[in-house]
C-alpha cells in the first residue's frame, strides 16, 4: 500500500493505491473519500477493499491549492457534477483500468461526499458497479435509470438525507438497473465511517448522529463485497 501519482486533466493527483496479495489481475474500485479527505479511515477501506481482491485506488482530492479552497472546490464539483474534482475521479478510473494488474473492470465506491460522487458518476458509462454509502442523490434523479449496477446504503435517522433511499431505489427501478438499496432503521450519517475521534468530538459524532456503528457497517460490506463480486468479476 503506497502514495503514487497519476495523471489528470489539471495536472498530476496523488492517490493511495492499495494492492491485493498474489498475482493479478484483479477488478479496480476508485474509493472516493468523505469530508475530512484522506484519512486513517478511508486508507483502511481501501486496503480491506484489496484485502478482498479488488486493485484500489483513493484519490486525494483535497491536494490543489490551500484546504479550504480544495473543500469548497470539491463540494462545488459535487453540486454540479464537474469541475477537477470529477476530473480526478474519472482519471483514477483510467488510471485503473489501464494498469495491467487490473483486470479492466472497475467499481466506484464512495462515503458521505464520496457516495454523492459515486452517485453522479454511475450514470456515465464509465464505470461497472457503484456503492454509494450516505451519498446526495443528484439534483436531477431521473439520470439514475441510466445507471450502473448499484449497491446503495443508507440510514434511516440521517437527518441531513431524509428520503433519500426511497428516492433512489425508485430511480433506479425506472432503469430497471440491477440493485440492492438498503436503509438501516437504527443509524444515522457515516455509520461505515470509523474515525476514532477522542473525546469529546467522538460525543458530538453520537449526539449529531455521525457515527460509526458496527453491525450496519458490517451488513453494508457484506452486501458491497457481493454485489461487486457479481458485477465486477
Amino acid at each position: 500500500m503506497s502514495m503514487i501519482d497519476y495523471a489528470a486533466p489539471a495536472g498530476s493527483v496523488p492517490g493511495y493505491l492499495s494492492v491485493p496479495d498474489g498475482d493479478g489481475p484483479w477488478p479496480g474500485v476508485v474509493v472516493v473519500q468523505d469530508i475530512l479527505g484522506m484519512t486513517t479511515d478511508i486508507k483502511r477501506i481501501s486496503d480491506r477493499f484489496a484485502a478482498n481482491g479488488y486493485l484500489a485506488l483513493t484519490p486525494a482530492l483535497y491536494q490543489r491549492g490551500s484546504k479550504p479552497a480544495c473543500v469548497v472546490s470539491t463540494i462545488r464539483s459535487l453540486v454540479t457534477g464537474r469541475g477537477t474534482a470529477v476530473d480526478d475521479l474519472v482519471a483514477a478510473r483510467d488510471h485503473l483500468a489501464a494498469d495491467p494488474r487490473c483486470t479492466g473492470k472497475v467499481g466506484v465506491v464512495g462515503f458521505c461526499m464520496g457516495g454523492g460522487f459515486s452517485l453522479q458518476l454511475a450514470p456515465r458509462g464509465i464505470f461497472d458497479a457503484a456503492a454509494p454509502n450516505y451519498g446526495i442523490p443528484p439534483r436531477d434523479l431521473s439520470v439514475l435509470s441510466e445507471s450502473c449496477p448499484m449497491v446503495a446504503s443508507f440510514g434511516a435517522k440521517d437527518r441531513t438525507l431524509p428520503g433519500a433511499a426511497g428516492k433512489v431505489k425508485a430511480a433506479l427501478a425506472a432503469g430497471d438497473v440491477p440493485r440492492d438499496v438498503k436503509e438501516y432503521p437504527e443509524v444515522g450519517h457515516s455509520f461505515m465511517n470509523d474515525w476514532g475521534f477522542p473525546r469529546p468530538m467522538g460525543t458530538l459524532e453520537r449526539v449529531v448522529g455521525f457515527n460509526y456503528s458496527e453491525p450496519e457497517a458490517e451488513d453494508a460490506w457484506r452486501r458491497i463485497l457481493g454485489f461487486f463480486a457479481e458485477h465486477l468479476s
